[in-house]
């Protein structure tokens, strides 16, 4: 090792860069998006796996609802609207695919808008 990168090592930044709201909501989302898609892959094998991973998501749409449902929120009134509808939606289609008359993939597709949401990515053309 030279001098400077002994510096660096020494002085340089030792935390991690700090993380916002949305960041943390984004990677708990892509967490859990990526576990219904990898069980959901996996077909009736992967049944276990899906329950588990829809349970996950369901927890987080009742948190995610819960929150928007708060007089309190900072969010414009027509997305907490909307974030409570697809709290809903999810809701009454996980059922659906726990009973095996749909596929998770419109849950896939939701969360994904949500995920594009926080980056600011705004809808899938």
């Amino acid at each position: 090792m030279n001098n400077k990168l002994l510096a660096h090592n020494a002085y340089g930044q030792k935390t991690a860069p700090t993380r916002t709201a949305r960041d943390t909501e984004y990677e708990v989302i892509a967490r859990i998006t990526h576990r219904i898609r990898t069980a959901a892959l996996k077909g009736k094998n992967g049944f276990p796996e899906l329950v588990e991973a829809l349970d996950e998501n369901r927890r987080l749409w009742t948190t995610l609802a819960t929150d928007v449902a708060d007089p309190k929120n900072g969010l414009p009134q027509d997305l907490r609207a909307r974030l409570f509808y697809l709290a809903e939606y999810t809701f009454g289609h996980t059922s659906k695919v726990l009973g095996g008359k749909a596929s998770a993939s419109s849950l896939i597709d939701v969360n994904m808008a949500v995920m594009r949401g926080l980056r600011g990515q705004g809808a899938k053309p």
